[in-house]
């Protein structure tokens, strides 16, 4: 497909996709991509297991540009390990992807092949992807479903995860078509993921998104505001907003982004902790978790948190890394927090375990 870019030059590239089908699970497949003029190096990808009763791994991030890309080597190193399953890139890519007239989106690409080029590397739009209407993103990025990679969802192992655009709150020059579209896609998405049969078969529900509901960062960013666009919904009005939608719905684990450092959130409902117990606050939660993971490493560099820390905020650092998600089984879900210029040292570690999954009570 021809996609013109929208700099000054209006560099014009050709993005080729190619679906696979009748691909069996479980197996690995070799590929290379070219033609007669030329054929790229071989790669291979490994198909998931469609059933519910497999533990997958993940890697989780945002944030992560060209520049000062801290945790891609290590990130790199490990797919080729095969420690991850899948990648969720939480939004915010290269730095962008539209500079230079696309150059910046390509050597971007070519830095994530030795990811993406054999896991699922699943995306998210963020602010940084906002130019032309998020054009480079749409083109460069193919991901389940037919909006064009904005929001969709998919299943792994016991888990269901559901992709969200938060930028869709903010630039509304672009219109409400498409947040309205999102919100009531997501209402359907969130019942159908609650039928019994489905909640039995896959109980956790995990979301992500750019930007978050909640952080206690220094900079005057829509989070640190007590009613943000993504938690409450637009001005004055308060349509669309998530935090309701998703505690109704029994989201276990929220994912976002944005801030450029990591923090983890006690589970919480409108300000208010909702711990498990006093002593197991991660057990059998009464609100949904959240993860703020935006410290991969860019030209932006961290971050700062305010001096103290709110009485929602369970851990915060501003090491550069990223997190893993491991889905145990349906009850027991695991996440980390690496620090790479700590040699890869785990700073943050917590299971979160549900064995009540549902709509949350107010």
């Amino acid at each position: 497909k021809k996609f013109v870019d929208g700099g000054k030059e209006k560099r014009i590239q050709y993005i080729h996709r190619v679906r696979l089908t009748n691909l069996k699970p479980l197996t690995k497949y070799v590929y290379h991509c070219g033609s007669d003029l030329g054929w790229s190096e071989e790669f291979w990808f490994k198909t998931v297991n469609p059933s519910e009763s497999w533990s997958p791994h993940l890697a989780v991030y945002g944030d992560l540009g060209n520049v000062n890309a801290r945790s891609l080597p290590r990130l790199q190193e490990e797919t080729q390990r095969h420690v991850y399953d899948a990648i969720i890139h939480a939004g915010d890519l290269a730095y962008d992807m539209k500079d230079k007239n696309g150059e910046v989106g390509d050597e971007f690409m070519r830095q994530i092949q030795p990811i993406a080029a054999y896991v699922p590397y699943m995306v998210c739009p963020g602010n940084h992807e906002e130019a032309y209407n998020f054009s480079h993103y749409r083109e460069r990025f193919s991901m389940p479903g037919p909006y064009e990679s904005l929001f969709y969802s998919f299943d792994l192992g016991p888990a269901h995860f559901i992709s969200i655009n938060t930028e869709a709150y903010y630039y509304l020059e672009y219109g409400l078509k498409l947040l309205t579209k999102q919100y009531y896609l997501l209402i359907e998405d969130l019942m159908k993921a609650n039928l019994p049969e489905n909640r039995q078969k896959r109980p956790w529900i995990i979301t992500y998104g750019h930007k978050p509901m909640y952080c206690s960062n220094y900079y005057k960013d829509d989070c640190k505001l007590y009613s943000s666009r993504v938690r409450t919904g637009l001005p004055v009005m308060e349509w669309f907003g998530l935090e309701d939608l998703f505690y109704q719905h029994g989201v276990d684990l929220e994912i976002w982004a944005h801030e450029h450092s990591y923090e983890r959130l006690w589970p919480i409902y409108n300000y208010q902790v909702k711990n498990g117990s006093l002593d197991q606050p991660y057990v059998n939660p009464g609100a949904p978790v959240h993860v703020i993971t935006g410290s991969a490493g860019c030209q932006e560099l961290t971050s700062n948190f305010t001096r103290h820390a709110k009485p929602w905020s369970a851990f915060r650092t501003l090491e550069y890394g990223y997190t893993r998600l491991h889905v145990l089984n349906a009850s027991h879900l695991h996440i980390q927090q690496v620090a790479v210029d700590k040699g890869g040292e785990i700073i943050d570690d917590v299971w979160l375990i549900q064995n009540r999954h549902g709509p949350f009570k107010k």
